[in-house]
């Protein structure tokens, strides 16, 4: 069982690599992790996640600038419907498209725009840079065993843009930054998290441990 960690230079790979394989241990899994840039070996895997920091519209570039990568992740997505999981832009690049700029087309796998983080407040700051804690919108089998709302945990963020899904459904958690801020979406066998897992210790961990035991 391999969960492959796509490496297309947009993205906090050793971090992440290493909550996935400290989850794999704490919960006895029989899965490796792989960090690559082959389309093979993403088509094959049992799991994909898709990380990424910075511009949407280079993040996109870098992914398209892999041969072959985007129908990879196509097969193993639609075809073997194995489950995929994006980390912050490799959240975002999950929507239609995203106007960070300029207009530059996602995966439009979660229907949808990557906008603007705009606070009702304006003491806020804007990249939204912090811990927050979530407020859950639907059930999910990622969010097993994780305490949300006001008291719950806390995830770590760090983003000016955020997804806007045109269908609400599509979101199963939210952080209150002056106003909702897309915090997880989900759909079918896809999921995304503007968070960094890798950074939100005890939540963190406990939704790679959902995902690596997701079953969609």
């Amino acid at each position: 069982m391999t969960v492959a960690l796509i490496d297309y230079g947009a993205g906090n790979l050793r971090s992440a690599a290493k909550a996935f394989e400290r989850m794999i241990g704490e919960l006895g899994l029989g899965e490796t992790v792989t960090v690559t840039s082959d389309p093979e070996t993403v088509a094959r895997a049992d799991r994909i996640v898709l990380p990424g920091d910075g511009a949407f519209a280079d993040c996109r570039r870098n992914l398209d600038a892999i041969p072959g990568m985007g129908e990879a992740i196509d097969e193993a997505i639609d075809r073997r419907g194995r489950p995929f999981l994006g980390i912050c832009v490799g959240m975002q690049l999950l929507a239609t498209r995203g106007i960070e700029h300029a207009v530059t087309p996602g995966l439009d796998r979660i229907p949808g725009e990557v906008r603007a983080v705009e606070p009702a407040d304006p003491a806020l700051k804007v990249p939204h840079m912090g811990w927050n804690t979530l407020g859950g919108r639907a059930a999910h089998p990622l969010l097993e065993g994780i305490h949300l709302g006001p008291e719950g945990w806390h995830a770590y963020f760090l983003h000016g843009f955020h997804l806007v899904a045109d269908n609400e459904a599509d979101v199963i958690a939210v952080a209150d930054y002056g106003g909702p801020v897309t915090a997880i979406v989900a759909r079918g066998n896809i999921a995304g998290t503007q968070f960094h897992p890798e950074k939100s210790q005890k939540l963190g961990l406990a939704m790679v441990g959902n995902f690596l035991t997701w079953m969609p």
